[in-house]
């Protein structure tokens, strides 16, 4: 007698599944100062290589999340979603005997393309669960969490095994992913609730959305790739750096969490406003790194309020497509400044200097907080109106 599993299509569950599912395809970021800081120090690549090779895993990652945008509709999503675990795994596999920074590039954009592919996939379904702002926040709960273990337990690792710590953990995480796709929902494009304003979509306050995303990610990734080495240029050493990241992550699940409870109830505009705020001060203090306190207490604060920020830019794209055309343009825009933030930084600091960069992040911070109260306040102002899901 066969025996069927059977999940609610709503329920708490869920929704960590489809988070797992959404992060297998980009855990690579959330342990990035790892990889970025192994190839330096176990392989001997320059920081601009090391930098580059970053921003082509992402960069092939926008390029699979636009791929996603169109095949997200034409094709069943978990076949799909098998293959693109299974080839994730073995790229990562491949990228254990890489150590030609050409062909290391090469290798990890290719892993990008298959890993942003699943991730627009993932986007999608979840923009066909109610409450979309919500199982955001489980993503970025799963994320953070796992990320804070990643960054505080493989950096020192990687000088003693080099960089295959760092390819089996991906491969480990993928692995996971591909057990629980079986256990999930089909999550029919039929089946999927209507989108703000009966399913035509505002075009001019998602492309603001959008480009919200991208300033948000690509100043917080552009930082963050090289956090560990930013450190080390103001005098810390990697014994502090390492378990500061991994607080600063596993505070970010401070900011999932209150993503997951606030949902809608007090809007999006203000929230939104206030995080992105935080995010531009604690940004502009890493200035004065060389202070252990301060250092600790920026990073922390940013794992907070990029989680909270991010989970809520991303229910927005969605919100605007109940298909989730729209949910997997969100993660194309996300990737693409996600690429974005290390490639510009690794021709900024190849002299060692981070004062510019951490400018340069906060003037993008800046330009993203203040484009992002046009959609938020749209869709506020339709929740009063009753044209939106209320949480």
């Amino acid at each position: 007698m066969k025996m069927e599993i059977k999940i609610a299509p709503d329920g708490m569950a869920v929704r960590v599944m489809l988070a797992f599912l959404a992060t297998a395809g980009l855990f690579y970021v959330n342990i990035m100062p790892a990889i970025v800081s192994g190839l330096i120090d176990s392989l001997g690549f320059s920081r601009t290589d090391a930098g580059l090779v970053a921003s082509f895993n992402i960069y092939g990652a926008a390029v699979g999340a636009l791929a996603a945008v169109f095949l997200i509709t034409r094709v069943y999503w978990k076949p799909l979603a098998a293959m693109l675990l299974i080839g994730l795994i073995s790229m990562d596999a491949i990228s254990i005997w890489v150590s030609d920074p050409l062909t290391m590039k090469l290798t990890r954009g290719l892993h990008g393309v298959m890993g942003g592919m699943l991730v627009g996939v993932s986007f999608a379904v979840i923009a066909r669960v109610t409450l979309v702002h919500k199982t955001f926040g489980y993503l970025l709960f799963v994320q953070f969490g796992l990320g804070g273990v990643g960054v505080m337990l493989l950096p020192p690792l990687a000088p003693i095994y080099g960089t295959s710590a760092l390819f089996l953990a991906l491969i480990a995480f993928s692995t996971v992913s591909f057990m629980m796709l079986f256990l999930l929902p089909d999550y029919r494009v039929e089946d999927a609730p209507k989108a703000v304003g009966n399913g035509d979509i505002k075009w001019r306050p998602l492309i603001v959305a959008l480009l919200s995303v991208f300033l948000f990610q690509a100043a917080n990734m552009g930082l963050y790739a090289y956090i560990i080495d930013l450190g080390k240029s103001y005098g810390l050493t990697i014994d502090f750096i390492s378990p500061i990241l991994g607080i600063s992550a596993w505070a970010g699940l401070i900011g999932a969490w209150m993503v997951i409870v606030f949902s809608t109830r007090f809007g999006r505009t203000w929230p939104l406003f206030f995080a992105t705020g935080l995010t531009l001060g604690a940004t502009i203090a890493l200035h004065f790194s060389a202070d252990k306190a301060i250092f600790w207490l920026a990073n922390v604060l940013v794992g907070i309020t990029w989680a909270f920020c991010i989970a809520y830019l991303l229910g927005i794209c969605a919100e605007f497509d109940k298909a989730g055309k729209m949910a997997a343009l969100g993660g194309f825009a996300s990737k693409t400044g996600l690429a974005s933030g290390p490639m510009v930084a690794s021709f900024l600091v190849s002299g060692g200097s981070y004062t510019v960069l951490i400018n340069i992040a906060a003037v993008a911070l800046l330009g993203c907080m203040l484009i992002c109260l046009y959609p938020t306040q749209l869709l506020d102002k339709l929740d009063k109106s009753g044209q939106d899901e209320v949480a």
